[in-house]
């Protein structure tokens, strides 16, 4: 019989190869995690990005919606998410008036009030209710089918029992329910953003719809928390698990090579070792997986996201008098009505940085301060993350130096034109990453958040049962985001990774 120095290779540390490493030890397997970096976390990690300042952002990933309660149980992670009581705020200039929609988490006199002021007929807020209705239906039942094997296109339908709200979420474009139940354009594009994170397309394309159902559907709810202590809180705890559990985990092992065979797969690491094991995951980008192996890499769109990182010496006021802790408690959204986004995807298709950047922003230090030290929380320090869309790796390939610049004066323009007193002013520390920059430090390519293009949650009728993360090897499977039901913060691919191999092995 062969010797193997361990049963499972997983490429990658981050949180859902951690995932997948601790379901698999605790299932008796011998796991030994290669981490290309001196750290774990990868997109998760915690990092202090400001000289002088002790304060840790969560610098690429930054709120939880994916992460099923039932990994964080399984797993006994001491990891806790904390509510946001604002879902968003969204602020613009209607007949020279400085107005704002601000909008909670839980319907309340306060949305009522600001739905009216902005829409005094009152069908915009019954419109809203209704959708989002309709929507918190379709995520309570699609939720639970994240942890099982894909079931077909029929099947989920099936499952759903939905037919209308199946209709314009999966075979129509977004664009069009979104223009059909909503008149007001600000109201629109609120609905839209939610479509185009990452995400470099119209409303009118299909590919927007995968990534609304994706920021919609997490744990049944779609909501959206703040991880307590930051991203790194996360990973710690899924490295306290994995090492009680017995994972064998190294640091600074970047693999160059990959090889497999009828018996098992072999890694070759830059400092020369040779690791063989009967299996495979991979929580690298497919794309990444393909070169070391020397197969054909499979298509994905560019990533399309400048995210800045900014510590603030206190909160601007805005035009629109709104208390700024309750404005930037949420999601702030800047020109991101449905015609600007609209507008901006097609200056970027044609090559241009737009003026005024469609930008989100929120501030985590608002719902929990123990990312700052308690020197910089008493003197009012804030840190804001601030995410900007329609940016594509094309806008930066010419001169990323150059069109970053550009891209962080329209997003600070952009954010300016509604604030009583220029952020400028209240800048400690910034950072800005194109996708390029993602690319070349954490490994994404192009700068693509979701290392491939998001799919829908489910297979096509006719193909072989899957749990969407099984390569064109058998010993090889894909434990990261460019799983079927990959992307985002959730675990769901190390999981269903882990549970793949378990089935076969």
């Amino acid at each position: 019989m062969e010797s193997f120095d361990c049963d499972v290779i997983i490429i990658g540390g981050g949180h859902n190869g951690l995932v997948a490493a601790s379901y698999l030890a605790r299932a008796g397997k011998r796991v030994r995690i290669l981490e290309a970096n001196s750290e774990l976390g990868g997109a998760t990690s915690s990092v202090c990005a400001f000289d002088g300042f002790d304060a840790r952002i969560s610098r690429y990933s930054y709120l939880v919606s994916l992460l099923p309660d039932s990994i964080i149980k399984d797993l006994g992670l001491n990891f806790e998410c904390i509510s946001r009581s604002i879902s968003s705020y969204t602020p613009f200039e209607r007949d020279g008036i400085d107005q704002g929609l601000l909008v909670s988490r839980e319907w309340d006199s306060k949305t009522q009030d600001s739905f009216d002021a902005l829409d005094p007929s009152g069908n915009e807020s019954l419109a809203w209710q209704s959708f989002y209705a309709e929507i918190a239906e379709f995520a309570e039942r699609i939720a639970p089918t994240l942890l099982q094997p894909l079931m077909t296109r029929s099947q989920l339908r099936e499952v759903i029992a939905l037919p209308e709200v199946w209709d314009y979420m999966i075979e129509k474009p977004i664009g069009e329910i979104i223009t059909s139940r909503f008149k007001d354009d600000v109201v629109r594009g609120i609905v839209l953003t939610d479509a185009l994170i990452g995400t470099f397309a119209s409303a009118f394309e299909i590919q927007a719809n995968i990534c609304f159902l994706y920021h919609l559907m997490g744990n049944g709810t779609g909501e959206w928390k703040v991880p307590k202590g930051g991203m790194g809180a996360l990973v710690s705890e899924l490295e306290r698990v994995a090492r009680e559990a017995g994972v064998e985990i190294e640091l600074n092992q970047r693999v160059t090579r990959v090889e497999s065979d009828a018996d098992g797969v072999s890694v070759t690491t830059s400092n020369g070792a040779q690791i063989r094991a009967p299996y495979l995951l991979s929580n690298m980008a497919p794309q990444l997986l393909a070169q070391l192996r020397g197969t054909m890499p499979p298509q994905s769109l560019d990533g399309s996201q400048i995210k800045i990182n900014i510590l603030l010496k206190g909160l601007p006021r805005l035009k629109s008098g709104i208390d700024p802790t309750v404005a930037f408690a949420g999601t702030f959204h800047v020109n991101e009505s449905f015609t600007q986004c609209e507008d901006v995807f097609d200056l970027a298709k044609r090559g241009q940085m737009p003026q005024l950047l469609p930008v989100e922003m929120y501030c985590h230090t608002l719902n929990d301060a123990s990312i700052l030290s308690p020197q910089l929380a008493e003197q009012g320090y804030h840190t804001l993350t601030l995410f900007g869309l329609h940016t594509p790796a094309t806008l930066f390939d010419t001169d990323n130096d150059v069109a970053r610049q550009a891209a962080l004066k329209s997003a600070l323009t952009s954010l300016n034109q509604y604030l009583a007193e220029p952020i400028e002013g209240f800048i400690a520390g910034i950072e800005v990453k194109t996708p390029l920059d993602i690319e070349k430090e954490i490994g994404l390519p192009r700068g693509n958040i979701f290392h491939r293009d998001l799919q829908f949650p489910f297979r096509e009728d006719g193909t072989v049962p899957s749990w969407g993360v099984e390569t064109d090897d058998p010993r090889i499977f894909i434990c990261g985001a460019g799983a079927i039901r990959g992307g985002g913060v959730s675990g769901v691919p190390g999981h269903n990774a882990a549970m793949a191999l378990l089935a076969t092995a």
